[in-house]
């Protein structure tokens, strides 16, 4: 599952970023990493941005295809 798959509202672990290592590090310093919780607030129209909020707190919107490319499981 990734995050481009959740509903709005629903809440999940990252489990991994498949994308390359550059894109992988931007993903962490802006609070998207292993272990956080992410839930979507809104999905942009055809395939725009995702609004995110995680379980630090921090609020940040995503390409669709990045939110492709983050693994999720189940919240612990």
């Amino acid at each position: 599952m990734t995050i481009s798959k959740l509903q709005v509202g629903q809440t999940r672990v990252v489990k991994g970023l498949r994308l390359p290592p550059g894109e992988a590090a931007w993903l962490r310093a802006v609070g998207l990493y292993e272990g956080v919780s992410v839930t979507p607030l809104r999905f942009g129209p055809f395939r725009g941005p995702v609004h995110l909020r995680t379980s630090t707190g921090a609020e940040l919107a995503i390409d669709f295809d990045l939110a492709q490319a983050v693994d999720l499981g189940d919240l612990p």
